[in-house]
């Protein structure tokens, strides 16, 4: 009896897991079609050769890559946050590193 309740307990739990882990593989699949079709625009309106449309596209193109590492620290986060606080500091730092790398080529050109 009580062998049949731990093994139910067991499959709940791997349930969960994996539902969490479609969730996290849909939500990958909407954003890299999302990239794409942003990407995309972007790519038309910078062979338009119009400067509004130019400068468009590069907000276009820094939402997209800004979007993708939204998704990407916090499952970045997730590997982290059980690890020693190196691993954390490592994060952190190298966080900081992408965001400055979006953000401040899109403010120099400005």
């Amino acid at each position: 009896m009580a062998n049949k309740k731990s093994e139910s307990k067991k499959s709940e739990s791997s349930n969960k897991k994996s539902t969490t882990v479609w969730s996290l593989n849909k939500i990958s699949f909407y954003l890299i079609v999302a990239m794409a079709i942003l990407y995309l625009i972007a790519a038309i309106f910078s062979a338009v050769r119009v400067d509004v449309l130019a400068g468009l596209a590069r907000v276009l193109m820094a939402v997209a890559s800004a979007v993708a590492t939204c998704v990407v620290a916090v499952l970045g986060w997730r590997y982290v946050r059980g690890k020693q606080t190196v691993w954390k500091v490592l994060y952190f730092v190298t966080l900081l590193v992408v965001l400055v790398g979006l953000v401040l080529p899109n403010i120099l050109l400005w």
